[in-house]
């Protein structure tokens, strides 16, 4: 049997609502015999519509392949969104894309979702069109998370930004995630005995939580560690570049040139210039203990090794 059950759309951070329509797009290709496929776009389409107004990614470069990549899909097919593809219309998208390139037998949808110029291709005339056409639409309720809130990718960005990483974590169902690579540093923390790995990046369009000090996790391939992490500047020592640095705990090895994935899990605090670098250590002293409690109380998040990890 040829053919494919697909679901189309941006999918930033893969979150529980994305991950209920996989789910049924699985569901369906099992029953059928027929690969399940997930067709996004990059850059993101509000990139190319309104510039100005381009969110913050959730996911960003391989952050989305790893996710998807959890999901046992069978096939994912990325289209460049440019002006072209924006004008295309629900039929012609669906046409030349969606039937012609991919056999696509079964259409899952969200219920929120459309796509097609002006986004008119959703759950009202996606089923007449597929009635025409030959082809059949499932629609996918919206998700609430345990708080009755509908759980949608605006609503866990705009938690990321406020520093209300519990709430993000909810819609998310797992902690806020960045993938990048270790990279060597000036080599500061090994001096007053906290060591730290160095991350790349973040991109410019990753949405980041405020600047500060952070129990977190770090996962590599082989391997995962409990970490207190640093974003943004280091004023005690002058540097006023926003990095992205994690101490690791119980850990003695060589991740340079690694590719890693941390996850935010609690705030410590902000960060503050210290009048030395002893006042400085002894306050790191205070947040390695802080984030060792913190991280004791909760359980570890089981994820797939982060793309390119070795």
């Amino acid at each position: 049997m040829t053919g494919s059950v697909v679901t189309v759309g941006s999918f930033d951070g893969m979150h529980l609502g994305h991950q209920a329509v996989v789910r049924e797009a699985k569901r369906l290709g099992e029953r059928l015999g027929l690969p399940a496929t997930l067709v996004t776009f990059e850059p993101h389409p509000t990139a190319v519509l309104s510039p100005g107004r381009a969110p913050r990614r959730l996911s960003v470069g391989v952050e989305r392949n790893e996710a998807v990549a959890e999901l046992g899909l069978d096939r994912v097919v990325v289209l460049r969104f440019d002006q072209r593809l924006a004008a295309l219309d629900a039929p012609q998208f669906v046409q030349e894309v969606l039937l012609s390139r991919l056999g696509m037998r079964e259409l899952v949808l969200g219920a929120d979702h459309g796509f097609g110029h002006g986004r008119a291709g959703d759950r009202r005339t996606l089923p007449m069109l597929g009635r025409d056409l030959g082809f059949g639409v499932t629609v996918v309720e919206p998700l609430a998370d345990r708080q009755g809130e509908t759980v949608s990718s605006s609503r866990i960005r705009a938690a990321v930004v406020s520093g209300e990483l519990a709430v993000a974590a909810l819609g998310l169902g797992r902690p806020y995630r960045i993938t990048g690579t270790v990279l060597r540093g000036a080599g500061r923390g090994r001096t007053i005995g906290v060591p730290t790995l160095n991350l790349s990046g973040p991109a410019p369009d990753k949405a980041l939580p405020p600047d500060g000090v952070y129990a977190a996790r770090v996962e590599w391939g082989g391997g995962t560690a409990g970490a207190m992490l640093n974003q943004g500047p280091r004023p005690t020592v002058g540097d006023a570049r926003r990095t992205i640095e994690a101490h690791l705990f119980d850990f003695e090895g060589d991740l340079y040139g690694r590719t890693v994935r941390l996850e935010w899990v609690k705030q410590i605090r902000e960060v503050r210039r210290f009048p030395s670098l002893d006042a400085l250590r002894a306050q790191l002293a205070q947040d390695r203990e802080q984030a060792l409690a913190i991280l004791a109380g909760l359980p570890e998040t089981s994820t797939a090794p982060p793309t390119g990890g070795r």
